[in-house]
């Protein structure tokens, strides 16, 4: 079932494509220029693929470069950054896994939008 999208704050916007028990499908699109919050998941992890655009990732202690049709894996736990440092919209898919999925499983370290840095409520 096809879900609206929500807004990644001004930098982009996500729509949930598919889920079910343990996974969910989110197409996630990022503005040129922006970037999203650097963090972290508990309880899950995640794999990212590049349908259009470049992909600056921030996985850990690494940066890489994806473009399309190239993809990387994010580990739970791990911090993690996603970048549009292209010039047309950075388009991906993300595909989550575990045994929660929840967005308030998301612990901000730094965030261009001032969210806080927990979303734990």
């Amino acid at each position: 079932m096809l879900q609206e999208s929500v807004i990644l704050a001004p930098g982009g916007h996500f729509t949930i494509l598919e889920e079910g028990r343990g996974y969910k499908i989110k197409r996630i699109e990022v503005k040129p220029g922006h970037r999203l919050s650097l963090q972290m998941h508990y309880h899950r992890s995640e794999h990212w693929i590049v349908v259009s655009g470049t992909a600056k990732v921030t996985c850990g202690d690494q940066e890489t470069i994806i473009k399309s049709n190239q993809s990387t894996y994010v580990p739970q736990c791990t911090a993690h950054r996603l970048e549009n440092p292209g010039v047309i919209p950075l388009v991906l898919i993300e595909v989550q896994n575990g045994e929660y999925l929840g967005e308030d499983d998301i612990i901000r370290f730094q965030d261009d939008y001032a969210r806080s840095h927990s979303e734990n409520k």
